[in-house]
């Protein structure tokens, strides 16, 4: 279960930055994070890299992960409903018992 939420309030906040393109700015990079458990939902995570991430049991509802790299994560119980996948890209994912109902895709 993911504990650190200081840093990943940093990260995000240094993301939401990147995508305004302001000073300071950093595209998250969570590759290979352990993520299970954490609470993203309503997180704008367009563009960020979750490759390898464990995102078992984390709640992603209504987050925006529009063109997020989702490549190999581990999203087995995780909630996406209402989520934002746009051109996001979810190969060998393991979406084994995620909750999908209301993506925007």
């Amino acid at each position: 279960m993911y504990k650190e939420y200081g840093y990943l309030k940093k990260v995000l906040d240094k993301h939401s930055k990147w995508r305004r393109d302001e000073e300071g700015g950093r595209r998250a990079n969570l590759r290979g994070y352990d993520l299970s458990c954490a609470d993203l939902s309503y997180a704008n995570l367009s563009g960020a890299e979750l490759v390898g991430a464990n995102l078992s049991g984390a709640d992603l509802s209504y987050a925006n992960l529009c063109d997020a790299n989702l490549r190999d994560a581990n999203l087995s119980g995780a909630n996406l409903s209402g989520a934002n996948l746009n051109y996001a890209d979810l190969s060998y994912a393991n979406l084994s018992g995620t909750i999908l109902e209301g993506l925007k895709i």
